[in-house]
């Protein structure tokens, strides 16, 4: 059994992540931790109490960050891929749940210290809310289990940015936080781009989930629908990346994609801010910006139709 802090800006994707971790018989969720990102915070908490309340999940919400630390790329919220309540425009009651007391930060915090080596992180927003816990406690990477992030891209399978020619949102949404995170030394896996869009769920997918899971393959299949419309004018098909649920998928189950092992820091600044840019830990360079780093996994290749199936199996349960 793995006990699971999701840290997340929940959007579309959060959502279907989130869902595949409440339902999994092997996960559990000791809090939700909110942040900026798909939408302001104040939305993505809304999101998450909403979530918590309409599917009866037990563990308690807290709100993260509100903006990054440092430098970050562009300005605003992508409410064109994810609407303007995060969900799709889908309609949905206001939560009558509150968020916990302590901050975001504060929670990670706490709950790794009294459950000391035992704690999965899943980070599916901007890596804000952990660079402020490791500020708050820099022995944090030494209690905790694994650190599963979803973000980035390494030039694998012919994939690069999303939000410019080199960089993902949720690196480049906080470079400097994702930047501490990957230098920090405790185990982390990077799920990026790389992989997320080599994991294609059609709308038969949708249709399947709406058949299967009950109420959650319902609301997934709804708030799915701006979802796809966006994609669909980017790459002309009814489709989408599987992003979020991708990090899930590998906390369930790592022998389903390919990894390798790197020193990874990320660009701060300039034209290539937010690049995520992995080295070999034992080569030498002219810039010793990698040199005796720790390391990451970095998932580069994935056997896309078994995560499918993974995440169809587990929200099938949703019914049962």
């Amino acid at each position: 059994m793995k006990k699971v802090v999701f840290d997340t800006d929940i959007g579309i994707d959060d959502a279907m992540a989130l869902l595949f971790l409440h339902y999994s018989p092997d996960v559990e969720l000791q809090a939700i931790v909110s942040g900026f990102g798909n939408a302001d915070i104040a939305t993505t908490t809304r999101n998450a109490l909403y979530m918590k309340e309409y599917f009866g999940i037990d563990a308690p919400v807290y709100c993260g960050a509100a903006e990054p630390v440092g430098k970050r790329l562009g300005s605003g919220y992508p409410d064109f891929v994810h609407g303007h309540n995060g969900l799709g425009d889908i309609e949905i009651d206001e939560p009558t749940m509150e968020t916990e007391t302590l901050s975001g930060a504060e929670a990670i915090v706490e709950i790794v210290k009294n459950n000391p080596h035992e704690i999965s992180i899943v980070a599916v927003g901007r890596l804000t809310n952990l660079a402020l816990a490791l500020d708050l406690c820099p022995e944090l990477p030494g209690m905790v289990k694994e650190v599963v992030v979803m973000g980035g891209t390494f030039g694998h399978n012919g994939h690069s940015g999303n939000v410019s020619p080199v960089a993902e949102a949720n690196i480049a949404g906080d470079p400097q936080a994702a930047d501490k995170v990957f230098t920090s030394n405790w185990p982390v896996a990077i799920v990026g781009i790389d992989v997320t869009h080599e994991t294609i769920a059609r709308d038969e997918f949708f249709e399947l989930l709406k058949k299967t899971a009950g109420k959650a393959g319902d609301f997934i299949y709804r708030s799915s629908r701006f979802y796809l419309d966006f994609h669909e004018q980017v790459t002309g098909g009814n489709e989408c990346p599987v992003h979020d649920s991708s990090a899930v998928a590998y906390l369930l189950d790592p022998s389903l994609y390919e990894t390798k092992t790197a020193a990874v820091r990320v660009v701060t600044d300039g034209i290539a801010i937010g690049q995520t840019i992995a080295a070999d830990p034992n080569a030498d360079f002219e810039s010793n910006a990698w040199k005796d780093q720790p390391t990451c996994q970095i998932c580069i290749g994935v056997d896309s139709e078994k995560v499918l199936a993974l995440y169809a199996k587990t929200l099938a349960l949703a019914v049962q």
